[in-house]
């Protein structure tokens, strides 16, 4: 019929018979999966074995209608060899990405993760590729862009892996608050402290367990788990930094309630001021410490530079102290720290 060999033909009409066999069968496999299961992580990891058993079933069938003998598939797999193993290089690579994540299972479905470049949550894992949802790029706190990204699964032989979730499943977050030098930073560290822990620290008891599951496969040690605020100083103040732990999806959450809570409790301290840029000049005749006025009150006018025509305070010396930029509030709080009064350069003593 048609010039067509009569074995031919009927290894084409196995072959159909098995192909939409295999649609069918499995379409309903996945139809009663779908019945049957309300949890969406069960159904879909029961999805894919469906997908994947039905799939190997189909290849062998055709494989047993076209392939006979042990001797024709020797042959068949020599002459193929050495142009798969050219040409299809990444495909080859991919695959043995993703028996290496089903096998060793770096991440899955529903982990947090970064890799290279990308970080996101992976919401699927295929024979070449897997899908994340993506976190972060110009969305700050970790948050979704909305956007998916399919990544080779070769790339996990290729770049490295960040797990948000294995293991230690909480990460460290930090928050720096920059208060000026005229403040009462001591003060301001308690506060932050209170805030801190009040929002933080019922988390150890959690994280510890976790810790202790997690040390018989990793070797996990911290030595302090409760919210801590560190000390330090920066340019434009004193930076009280809070470092505590928070689960991995609620990074800004957490960051959005602490900063709600040091904004209204710094808001009551009079003693305390936010740092930001500002431009001052300081005298240090008369706003630094008290041996250094007595020492430039002695020095008198001596520093002055005068200017093209006769402009006073072109420049000053060093002993008289140069304009310097700081954190310094334009406007302080009641109650604050008085600073020295100002005189015009006329009525300074010469």
């Amino acid at each position: 019929m048609l010039g067509v060999a009569p074995e031919l033909a009927s290894r084409l009409l196995l072959s159909l018979i098995v192909v939409v066999a295999y649609v069918v069968v499995r379409r309903g496999a996945i139809r009663l999966v779908v019945r049957r299961l309300g949890d969406p992580t069960s159904r879909y990891h029961l999805g894919k074995v469906v997908n994947y058993g039905f799939g190997v079933l189909a290849l062998a069938f055709l494989g047993r209608i076209w392939i006979q003998g042990v001797s024709g598939l020797a042959t068949y797999l020599g002459l193929l060899s050495a142009g798969i193993a050219f040409a299809l290089q990444d495909p080859l690579m991919n695959l043995a990405g993703w028996l290496f994540l089903v096998v060793r299972r770096p991440f899955e479905v529903g982990d947090r993760i970064q890799i290279g470049p990308h970080s996101g949550d992976v919401v699927d894992i295929r024979l070449f590729q897997f899908v994340i949802l993506e976190i972060g790029n110009w969305v700050q706190g970790d948050q979704s862009t909305g956007r998916i990204i399919y990544l080779p699964n070769g790339w996990v032989f290729k770049h490295p892996q960040a797990n948000y979730n294995k293991g230690f499943r909480y990460i460290w977050n930090e928050i720096a608050v920059v208060v000026t030098f005229e403040s009462d930073w001591r003060r301001a560290k308690e506060v932050l402290t209170q805030t801190v822990n009040e929002h933080a620290e019922h988390l150890t008891t959690d994280a510890a367990a976790h810790i202790a599951e997690a040390a018989h496969r990793y070797h996990i040690k911290f030595t302090k788990l409760t919210p801590v605020v560190w000390t330090s100083v920066v340019e434009s103040g004193v930076r009280l930094t809070m470092r505590y732990l928070c689960k991995p999806r609620e990074r800004r959450a957490s960051e959005h309630e602490i900063w709600e809570a040091v904004l209204d409790a710094f808001a009551a301290l009079p003693s305390v001021d936010f740092a930001y840029p500002t431009m001052r000049r300081f005298d240090n005749a008369f706003e630094g410490k008290s041996a250094a006025r007595s020492r430039d009150s002695q020095v008198g006018f001596e520093g002055v530079h005068l200017g093209e025509a006769g402009a006073p305070g072109a420049a000053a010396s060093d002993d008289r102290g140069e304009g310097e930029s700081g954190p310094m509030p334009t406007t302080g709080k009641p109650g604050a720290a008085p600073r020295a009064p100002r005189r015009p350069w006329r009525d300074r003593p010469g």
